[in-house]
């Protein structure tokens, strides 16, 4: 595997952290005259009351996925995220989870049909997203060699464990706030779009 895809794969997992970062830093700053800042808290100690007494942190978003899609056998792919970022494309992100007690594989089918992704090997370079209020569909973007920037050489996945995907799309138009998620094999989704 290249440096270049290596660096293109991880961009989005080191943006999604960066903003992560971003919402805590804004969250902790507030207004320094002390009136404010107890009307935070008991909001605080209220939602995590409603949430069962833990506390909410960046990371929880992705325990509650945007959508699941049932695959082949027991693999099951729950999709954590679809954000706009502000190059123009959207990163979708999940994890992939063998819900069976045998060990499973992915289709060689999630690549899709395009001769130059399967030269490529396995992926989810099939995948693709439709905006059906603008009658569009959206592939999955490729890099200069003809790569899909998406997941590639899935592993075979052992029983009741999980693997991080994602997949990067173009953007549909900013008005366009939910599309359905495709990928060969699985069930199509709907997915709202962040950002």
């Amino acid at each position: 595997m290249s440096i270049r895809f290596t660096t293109k794969a991880h961009r989005g997992v080191v943006a999604m952290a960066a903003a992560a970062v971003l919402a805590l830093g804004v969250a902790g700053c507030g207004g320094g005259d002390g009136g404010g800042g107890d009307d935070r808290k008991s909001g605080a100690s209220a939602t995590a009351a409603k949430n069962g007494g833990s506390k909410t942190s960046a990371q929880e978003g992705a325990d509650e996925p945007l959508a699941e899609a049932k695959g082949e056998g027991d693999l099951v792919l729950k999709i954590t995220s679809a954000t706009r970022d502000a190059g123009g494309f959207i990163t979708v992100s999940g994890e992939l989870k063998n819900d069976g007690d045998q060990p499973a594989r992915v289709s060689v089918r999630t690549a899709g049909d395009e001769t130059e992704i399967i030269r490529h090997g396995s992926s989810l370079g099939g995948a693709t997203l439709v905006d059906s209020a603008g009658k569009k569909r959206y592939y999955v973007l490729r890099d200069t060699d003809g790569r899909p920037l998406a997941t590639t050489n899935l592993p075979r996945i052992k029983a009741g464990a999980t693997v991080p995907v994602f997949m990067q799309f173009p953007a549909p138009p900013t008005e366009t706030a939910e599309v359905t998620f495709q990928l060969p094999t699985f069930a199509a989704a709907v997915i709202e779009i962040s950002g």
